[in-house]
């Protein structure tokens, strides 16, 4: 069986569940936007600033990780650069031969200079619009969906959620919190979670990245979530014979989907290597495993390139990277109907071509 190439994999269609707008600008965007409000960054080209960006990040904290946010969102505090910054991701995306994504954001972050939730949340969701329609225009369709997180260590889950419910006919396909996990358990938010059940929502919620099983244990039991973000910790709960423990049995059962980001978990701390990462012993185990970018900007990635590590680190072929893109979709925050769309539409049969 043939090894799939670099540019053979960005051609084929692919579904993303896990990346953060504000990780995922362009160095050369940033640059403009901040030039424009007088914020000084790192490095002075787009070269040096996206090798600033990984270099920062490549610390193996997340708590360190997170830091470097401070300047994308810093750039992001006005109407028309969130427009920007929504349409160049969308672009970007199906530049890479991404046919659905899932992009999340925090609207409480991108009010420093005036603007209001309601107008944060219009601007991401008109940059999304014109951006996805450019990319159509150019035969390279992709469909994106927006997730509003709210910030764990905050106070305005509630909020965020309510802003999800109002905005869910417009493009807003469900919620997350994120931010460090140690200290900020996410029954913090439990009033938030009961709500969005109520209103028969989706959401995610960050969870075993950082912290261990109990978080993993919280976002599920505690309060209800549909996906782990990231949940590489689920290992944790795995013998060394393979013998599953309750909480790992229980995702697995359930097919509860767990976001998986390979590059940024390395980065994090919470996998030593590519080839030491568990979603190779997840996948064998048939855990319900997406492959995902989390921060394209301080990773250095795509999901191109994250597919790309995965067929070098453990010989995947198509028939693997055709299982990963369909558990994403399936597990996608839109109706039953369009997801199986994408699934019998476009995704197999391009994937039919390749093998």
């Amino acid at each position: 069986m043939a090894v799939p190439t670099y540019d053979e994999i960005r051609r084929a269609p692919k579904a993303l569940l896990h990346d953060h707008l504000d990780g995922g600008l362009r160095p050369a965007t940033i640059l403009d936007l901040a030039a424009g409000i007088g914020h000084e960054l790192p490095a002075a080209t787009p070269e040096g600033l996206g090798e600033w960006f990984v270099a920062a990040a490549d610390s193996g904290s997340l708590e360190r990780y997170l830091t470097t946010f401070a300047h994308t969102v810093a750039v992001m505090q006005t109407a028309v650069a969130l427009k920007r910054v929504a349409r160049e991701c969308a672009l970007d995306l199906a530049a890479d031969g991404v046919v659905y994504a899932e992009v999340r954001f925090a609207p409480e972050q991108h009010l420093e200079r005036g603007l209001t939730l309601p107008e944060v949340v219009e601007a991401v969701l008109d940059g999304f619009r014109d951006g996805s329609a450019e990319a159509a225009a150019q035969g390279t369709p992709i469909r994106v969906g927006t997730l509003l997180t709210a910030m764990r260590h905050a106070a305005r889950s509630m909020e965020i959620a309510e802003l999800s419910i109002r905005y869910r006919d417009a493009g807003v396909v469900g919620f997350d919190i994120a931010g460090a996990e140690a200290g900020y358990p996410p029954t913090r938010h439990l009033d938030a979670f009961e709500y969005l059940q109520r209103e028969n929502s989706h959401f995610t919620i960050h969870a075993g990245e950082a912290f261990g099983l109990p978080s993993i244990w919280q976002a599920l039991q505690w309060c209800g979530a549909d996906r782990l973000g990231h949940g590489v910790r689920i290992v944790d709960d795995i013998g060394p014979d393979n013998t599953l423990g309750r909480l790992a049995a229980y995702v697995r059962d359930k097919r509860i989907p767990l976001e998986l980001c390979p590059s940024s978990n390395v980065q994090t701390g919470a996998a030593a290597s590519i080839r030491e990462h568990p979603i190779g012993l997840l996948r064998d185990l048939r855990f319900r495993v997406t492959v995902n970018t989390d921060n394209r900007l301080m990773s250095g990635t795509s999901m191109t390139r994250e597919m790309a590590l995965l067929v070098e680190a453990f010989g995947y072929g198509w028939p693997e990277l055709q299982w990963f893109t369909v558990n994403a979709m399936k597990s996608a925050f839109i109706p039953f109907d369009e997801r199986l769309a994408l699934i019998n539409d476009v995704i197999k049969p391009a994937y039919a071509k390749l093998t």
